[in-house]
């Protein structure tokens, strides 16, 4: 974990911010290199790479950017895979020391949860005629995560799909033909991994669950429980009622607020840093961070 001094964090409100990224570690299209140089490009100051239950992209990323002698702040940070009542909830780690024992332990069962889900998809996609689905869908993550993503891609492929949704809508989605539920860990101990590595626990894109009101707060409510930090109140996909609604929550749960892109290839529907700003009333997440 890095510590900022209070002057470089009074900063933050002038910089261009993006918590939550994506690279070919996980499910991202764009190798940790490519990730920095679109970040440069994008001219984001301060850049968190947050791939799934992996940390391998960031000492990549930190030697190419001393290399490069890039002009961009790394935060090292992680997305865990979450159970909670029948949802998959995404906790997202920030300014962690990514080398920790404890999150070493945390990714190494959620890495092996992640393989038992890949075979089992595997077997279902191929009694529903997919022919060496799982042995592509490895090849395609390569050295990273294998995710449902690597999956939907080589379905798209096959079943001639007209988009990446539609693998899931048809095969691998929840309640789908393909769908293996996976076997995460909890809430509290993906927050208890990422305080022991000194970071900062944000529950992702908590506007994204499949979830009534009702239950949305449920959740926040477990979450501030399990000793949760932040919301992640700001991504480039939300109307101003989602950001009330998401900052609103912050504020009645005393919790601090991130922003990211959640950016994994280059699309005209998102990109780096775009349209993230935080709320002027939210504490921001890098406040924890001194």
């Amino acid at each position: 974990m890095t510590l900022m001094s209070t002057a470089q964090l009074e900063q933050f409100e002038n910089l261009r911010v993006d918590l939550h990224s994506h690279t070919k570690c996980s499910d991202g299209g764009l190798t940790p290199q490519e990730l920095i140089e679109r970040a440069v490009t994008f001219q984001i100051d301060v850049l968190a790479i947050t791939d799934h239950d992996t940390v391998a992209a960031i000492d990549i990323a930190n030697e190419y950017i001393l290399e490069k002698n890039s002009p961009i702040k790394l935060i090292s940070g992680i997305e865990v895979s979450t159970a909670w009542q029948g949802f998959e909830i995404h906790i997202v780690g920030l300014n962690v020391d990514h080398k920790h024992p404890a999150l070493a332990q945390l990714i190494s069962n959620q890495q092996q949860a992640r393989e038992d889900r890949a075979l089992a998809m595997g077997d279902k996609l191929s009694k529903c005629g997919f022919d060496g689905v799982y042995d592509q869908a490895k090849a395609l993550a390569g050295e990273g995560s294998i995710t449902r993503a690597h999956f939907a891609r080589i379905i798209q492929q096959q079943a001639n799909l007209s988009n990446l949704q539609a693998a899931f809508d048809k095969y691998i989605g929840k309640g789908k033909r393909a769908f293996v539920k996976p076997n995460w860990c909890s809430i509290e101990e993906a927050v208890a991994a990422i305080h022991q590595a000194g970071g900062s626990a944000v529950m992702a894109h908590p506007i994204r669950y499949d979830m009534t009101a009702k239950w949305l707060r449920r959740l926040i409510v477990q979450f501030k429980q399990a000793n949760g930090d932040g919301l992640e109140v700001v991504l480039p996909q939300m109307n101003n009622e989602q950001r009330r609604v998401m900052l609103n929550y912050c504020l009645e749960y005393d919790l601090h607020a991130s922003m990211g892109s959640d950016f994994h290839f280059p699309s005209k529907w998102s990109d780096l840093g775009r349209n993230l700003r935080m709320p002027e009333t939210a504490k921001p997440i890098w406040e924890l961070w001194n």
